[in-house]
This record gives C-alpha cells, sequence and structure tokens, in this order.
C-alpha cells in the first residue's frame, strides 16, 4: 500500500534558510510569533503527560511557571524519593506505572488522560520551557498539524543542556526517520504534541527509550502531518538518568537502534 510522504513544516523561516542560524533572541521571537498564549480553552482540550523517575527535586522547577487551567499528569515510573509526593503536592494528578520505562510512562499517561483531545510529552526534569507551549501545542489544536516536535535549536539551549554526543545521535536518528518514513525532522526531542486519539491509533510497542523515535516513525509512515517549532532547551535539575552516565546512554542508544531495524523490517500496513 502506498503511503504518502508526510508534510514537514518548521513553525517560523527555517533557520539556515539566510545561510545562518538565528540568534537566540530571535529564535524565542518566532516561536513567541506563531503562538500567542493558549486561551482557558484551548487549554481545557490539552493534558500535558510528564513522566517522571526519581524527579523530586527537578518537579518544582519543571512545573513552575504552568500556565492556569492546564491538565498536567505526572507518571511516576517508579520513583523511591517521593515523586508522586512531590507532584501530587505542586497540583498534577500522578499516576503510578510501576513497570520501568520511559516509553511505559507515556502511554500510562495518554491511557490516564482521558477525555483530553490533544497530549503534550513534557520531561519532569525542568529542560524544557511552558513558555513553548503555545508553538507546540496550538497547531495541532488549531488542527494545523498532526505532530508537532519541538526542536531544540542550538540559539535557544542553554551552554550545556545538550552534551555533543546527544547532539550528533539526534542528527542521524533524524535522519534515519527521513531515509525509513520519509519524515524529515531535524530532532527527536521530548516535547510533542499530538491527538490523543491519533496517537492511541498508531499503535506504538515500544515502552522504553524508543518511544519518542517510533512515535515519529510510526506517523511518517501513516502520512501524518509532522512540524516543527523551535523550543528552549535547559540544563537539567537534578540528576540526570542517562546524559552522561555510560550504561544508560549504552542502553538507550541500543532500544533505538532496534526501533530503527524493526521499523525497517516491518512490512504491515501503516496505520492512521
Amino acid at each position: 500500500m502506498h503511503v504518502p510522504s508526510p508534510t514537514i513544516t518548521l513553525v517560523g523561516p527555517t533557520p539556515g534558510d539566510a545561510g545562518t542560524m538565528p540568534t537566540r533572541a530571535q529564535a524565542r521571537h518566532r516561536a513567541a510569533d506563531h503562538g500567542a498564549a493558549l486561551g482557558p480553552e484551548a487549554a481545557g482540550r490539552l493534558c500535558v503527560v510528564m513522566p517522571a523517575l526519581d524527579e523530586a527535586d527537578a518537579l518544582p522547577v519543571a512545573l513552575a511557571g504552568l500556565p492556569p487551567g492546564v491538565r498536567v499528569v505526572v507518571v511516576d515510573n517508579g520513583s523511591r524519593d517521593g515523586t508522586g509526593r512531590v507532584a501530587a503536592a505542586l497540583g498534577a494528578e500522578v499516576v503510578t506505572e510501576p513497570r520501568r520505562g520511559f516509553g511505559a510512562a507515556c502511554w500510562a499517561g495518554a491511557v490516564a488522560a482521558a477525555g483530553a483531545e490533544v497530549l503534550v510529552f513534557l520531561d519532569a526534569d525542568g529542560t524544557l520551557d511552558w513558555d513553548d507551549l503555545p508553538a507546540v501545542a496550538g497547531p495541532v489544536l488549531r488542527g494545523d498539524a498532526d505532530l508537532v516536535v519541538g526542536r531544540r535549536l542550538a540559539a535557544l539551549r542553554e551552554p550545556g543542556a545538550m552534551p555533543w554526543h546527544i547532539g550528533v545521535a539526534n542528527t542521524v536518528l533524524a535522519g534515519a526517520c527521513g531515509l525509513l518514513a520519509g519524515t524529515r525532522v531535524h530532532d527527536i526531542g521530548p516535547y510533542r504534541a499530538i491527538r490523543r486519539d491519533t496517537l492511541l491509533a498508531l499503535g506504538l510497542r515500544d515502552r522504553t527509550y524508543g518511544w519518542p523515535l517510533e512515535m515519529i516513525l510510526r506517523a511518517g509512515r501513516a502520512g501524518l502531518r509532522v512540524t516543527e517549532a523551535p523550543v528552549a532547551y535547559r540544563v537539567r535539575a537534578g540528576t540526570s538518568k542517562v546524559t552522561g552516565r555510560l550504561w544508560p546512554t549504552v542502553k538507550a542508544t541500543a532500544r533505538m537502534t532496534a526501533v530503527l531495524v524493526a521499523h525497517a523490517l516491518d512490512r504491515s500496513p501503516a496505520q492512521r
């Protein structure tokens, strides 16, 4: 079955079109231009899912600046530091997912977000900015896109927020998405928005670090409209579970490689 190529756009002018990377102020202006503040009606249609493993120290930072009226579900993925209690004290709904895995936590949050029209996935480590929520969720809420992925532009990254090897891996994985699914994104970032019914229909199987990659691959195969929005990226609060640690990095890389191989060999009809 022929699957149409997905429509890929970047919200605002694409960095590099004029041969130069935008300054931090210019990139933030582009995001602000695209996404005016979410109104109460729009905020009521979405739910933000935040997978969390031992993020008690980071959650106060991660939830600071939460726009009024936005529903947040924090998925405690087997934490031992009171992450669930901290999240509840800060006003979030808390779901417990004992099966370890980034994808398992994201899936549990998606299931728990019944009644929401649009899901936004956002890390619980304080690296992402609530000011970028309109730019990420807005196109999906308006029906202009099926999946929006936050692109962590160099001009919007705090120094040290993204180690060089993570940047290289991102480039390789994004290129693989183009080759395997026609989805020419530039970043496999964690900040993303998608309609809940669309996500459930995609049939994601990975429940580990391959979840974000599989989402983009399956969206591409299904011919969904995939867009990118420029987002800020800060140095994380608390202790990293993967970045800068050898064994977790190896495991994450192996899992993502497995997802790429499985996708390359998968000849089943695309779902939409």
